[in-house]
């Protein structure tokens, strides 16, 4: 695996590194440009208000023009609540008829995110669209050559993408820091109630399909596509429901494997999630994932840090802070957009195995 040739990894460090120390300075000096005119669609993702939260806060990058949500009664009770707060709900004929829009976040119920995105793209607009990219692949991989064609970007809601711990991560693999990767390991479990367990149950990679889809994209960063997915969907409690609630999955390459573990079931299961990659020259530990923190193992010094173990620990913003910074940056034409189609179309693929849910 050599992994300072990947492309994809490049790219991603060029894209990211750039977030870091100079983003907040970057958008003060954006702040006589004129602002992005941006729509939301749906807010029935789980991440939705956040998303929108996100975006009103940064006002000096975002004018956003209203949020669509085809549910007249979930409308009217979002309309009350934050971050719903004054936003004025339109259709989505009146969104795409907005003079001036120059992109769209996507934040419907998951089964409407690829349909709803096609839309978007067929009406030319970039667009925000969180995960997971469907329950199976044909429709995902053609929202993606059309927005290929349109020369549009999709920009995926994966949350660990603007994380400096990752960013850190991917920057010390392409230096060649850790060496030879030869294991990588990751968790990413909560515990749910029963009305949560029957809404996941809807799609039969549950817990993998719901939250491992954030460490299958940055798995596939740091490691590529793997050769073969060998995945393990149990369900915990058959007598609720048929949510999988407990799975793995094991992917393998000519000299490396991964385990990807997430579940529904876990008890205060948010400061146990971790991604850990370890190569022959050292390792880098993750956790718990959103922490900033980072447990950093090397065979000699590299760069500003000594041989053996040590904390490094990185200031961290809000959740979707980063993903909203660079899409005001690319869509300014000011940076490249750092993840390709063919990355994400690989990362779908690799979910679906690893959730034991068919392609087609």
């Amino acid at each position: 695996m050599d992994i300072a040739s990947h492309p994809s990894r490049r790219r991603f460090v060029v894209g990211t590194l750039g977030l870091t120390a100079a983003a907040l300075t970057a958008r003060r000096a954006r702040a006589d440009k004129p602002r992005i005119r941006i729509g939301q669609i749906g807010t029935g993702h789980a991440h939705a208000a956040g998303k929108l939260s996100t975006i009103r806060k940064f006002a000096d990058d975002y004018e956003l023009v209203g949020v669509v949500e085809p549910d007249a009664g979930r409308a009217a009770a979002m309309s009350t609540r934050k971050p719903y707060d004054g936003v004025p709900f339109i259709t989505e004929e009146q969104l795409f008829n907005t003079k001036g829009l120059q992109a769209v976040a996507v934040e419907t119920d998951v089964a409407q995110l690829v349909p709803t995105a096609q839309r978007c793209i067929d009406a030319g607009f970039p667009i925000h669209l969180d995960k997971p990219a469907g329950s199976t692949l044909p429709p995902t991989v053609a929202l993606h050559e059309s927005a290929q064609h349109r020369k549009l970007i999709i920009q995926m809601g994966y949350m660990l993408r603007y994380n400096p711990a990752f960013t850190f991560m991917m920057q010390a693999l392409r230096d060649g820091w850790i060496g030879e990767p030869f294991e990588l390991h990751a968790v990413m479990s909560k515990a749910v109630g029963d009305g949560s367990r029957k809404e996941l149950a809807a799609f039969p990679g549950g817990s993998m399909f719901e939250l491992g889809c954030h460490l299958i994209d940055s798995a596939v960063y740091a490691m590529g596509k793997p050769d073969a997915v060998t995945p393990y969907v149990h369900n915990t409690q058959p007598q609720k429901d048929t949510l999988a609630d407990n799975c793995l999955a094991v992917f393998d390459y000519a000299k490396a494997s991964a385990t990807i573990r997430s579940s529904l079931v876990e008890v205060e299961g948010f400061k146990r999630r971790q991604f850990t990659i370890c190569g022959d020259h050292g390792t880098i530990d993750v956790r718990p994932l959103e922490s900033g923190v980072v447990q950093l193992a090397l065979d000699k010094p590299r760069g500003d840090y000594k041989k053996g173990y040590q904390e490094v620990k990185f200031k961290t913003g809000g959740r979707y802070d980063g993903d909203f910074t660079d899409l005001a940056a690319v869509l300014r034409g000011e940076k490249d957009y750092a993840w390709s189609h063919d990355h994400d179309i690989a990362v779908h693929e690799t979910l679906l195995r690893a959730s034991a849910m068919p392609l087609t």
